[in-house]
């Protein structure tokens, strides 16, 4: 089925996630989901990494940008203080998405293995009841935006135990708090692999969806999702690049979604891992335990890397012995490196599906040299060069656009004060017509 007609399901229990997460994440904090129940289970080692190549990539990229975070998960269980002193939270408690009344334990979250060679195990489990059925979460902080998301995930079609059959979701994801209905400040791109279906799908298939904004009642979604069909069982190179309008998915190297347009993020997310259940229709008798896991998770803040890239970047962090590295802050940044953008013509296996209208082009800043010893003063910059300022996006220190004829540069991060009229804004004259 695709996903025009599966989005209206798939959409309403978002909603229930989202309302959950609105609760659960005030301030800066974004929360998502794990689940997973204690069962042991014979699996081979991790692959060392991703090694598909995507269309037109180049060799690898010199670190830049403002920062990368890289973790092994190279810790002793969900209790080890290095877990938390790094930025992760294991969900606990009650609460959505999923089955009303369902809740989520750290004991659901392992990692096992040893050295370098751990992983991040997510289990789930449900007896077809709501006390019965427990899921696994885990996030990082709000701190990422626009750069390179990188993991490698082991997605799974049978349960570890138990009866098969039950839509469980298992998931790597972005998402900011939604503060009000149809917030426009909320963003979020998910990937969501569905081995038993569900949203309207009968078959396994993994969902691509960038959101704009919803609202829980009535429910409403501003969103574009793209489905792969087939089974995914095994390990996967999942990449996510956030850059210049374009949120782009790959998969084991390979472009499957460019979601453009308005659905664009506007503000820092959370770095999100869960595992849970949509509903328990088809549960048919006794304890079904389900799992997943997670190699690692890379970011490169503002550089935009290709999956060979990620490839190289995470080879020589492991080569060098490193386990974890954080250097992100959020905040105001110069890139040391130019952005990498990848080709924009994509030919993903479905084509996007939007609930909203077509996407408004993007267009690109184009710096101007000014010489050390001008004969002449530079020509005013072109108006339809830069952005113009919107309202309700999040610009940080330093961002340039366009008000009322004149280029504004953004003196601290700022939202809704409208140059002109806030000291956000530093007024670097006028701008020309092309």
């Amino acid at each position: 089925m695709n996903s025009r007609s599966a989005a209206p399901a798939r959409t309403r229990t978002s909603a229930h996630r989202r309302a959950a997460l609105a609760g659960l994440l005030p301030g800066l904090l974004a929360a998502t989901l794990l689940t997973a129940p204690p069962a042991a289970s014979a699996l081979a080692a991790a692959p060392a990494g991703p090694v598909a190549q995507s269309p037109g990539a180049r060799t690898a990229a010199v670190p830049g940008g403002c920062g990368q975070l890289f973790d092994d998960f190279a810790y002793t269980s969900s209790t080890d203080p290095a877990l938390r002193s790094r930025g992760w939270t294991v969900r606990t408690g009650a609460g959505g998405p999923g089955v009303s009344g369902n809740t989520w334990s750290a004991a659901n979250v392992d990692f096992p293995g040893s050295g370098a060679s751990r992983t991040m195990r997510l289990r789930a489990q449900t007896d077809g009841t709501a006390a019965g059925t427990v899921n696994a979460e885990v996030y990082q902080q709000r701190k990422f935006f626009e750069g390179t998301y990188a993991s490698r995930v082991r997605f799974t079609d049978a349960p570890i135990s138990g009866a098969d059959g039950d839509p469980v979701v298992q998931t790597l994801f972005t998402i900011t708090p939604l503060d009000f209905p149809n917030d426009p400040a909320y963003g979020e791109a998910d990937f969501e692999y569905l081995p038993n279906g569900g949203w309207g799908a009968t078959r396994p298939n993994l969902f691509t969806t960038t959101y704009e904004t919803y609202q829980n009642d009535p429910w409403k979604a501003d969103n574009v999702s793209s489905t792969i069909p087939g089974s995914l069982d095994g390990w996967h190179d999942l990449v996510l690049q956030v850059d210049s309008g374009h949120v782009r998915y790959y998969l084991d190297g390979r472009l499957v979604a460019d979601h453009t347009g308005h659905v664009y993020p506007e503000t820092p997310m959370s770095l999100n891992a869960n595992l849970w259940f949509i509903d328990l229709a088809s549960h048919t008798g006794g304890v079904s335990r389900y799992e997943q896991e997670v190699d690692y998770v890379y970011y490169a803040d503002r550089e935009v890397l290709a999956p060979t890239d990620v490839t190289a970047r995470v080879a020589g962090l492991r080569t060098a012995g490193t386990s974890h590295t954080d250097t992100v802050r959020a905040g105001t940044c110069t890139p040391t490196t130019p952005p990498v953008s990848p080709p924009t013509t994509p030919t993903p296996t479905p084509s996007p599906t939007a609930n909203t209208p077509a996407p408004r082009p993007t267009p690109t800043p184009s710096a101007t040299p000014v010489p050390t010893v001008a004969p002449n003063p530079p020509a005013a910059p072109l108006c339809d060069r830069l952005r113009s300022w919107t309202r309700h996006r999040l610009y940080w220190p330093g961002a340039t656009i366009t008000h009322a004829d004149h280029v504004w540069r953004a003196t601290r991060a700022t939202r809704r004060a409208v140059p002109g009229t806030s000291t956000a804004w530093q007024d670097l004259g006028r701008c020309s017509a092309s």
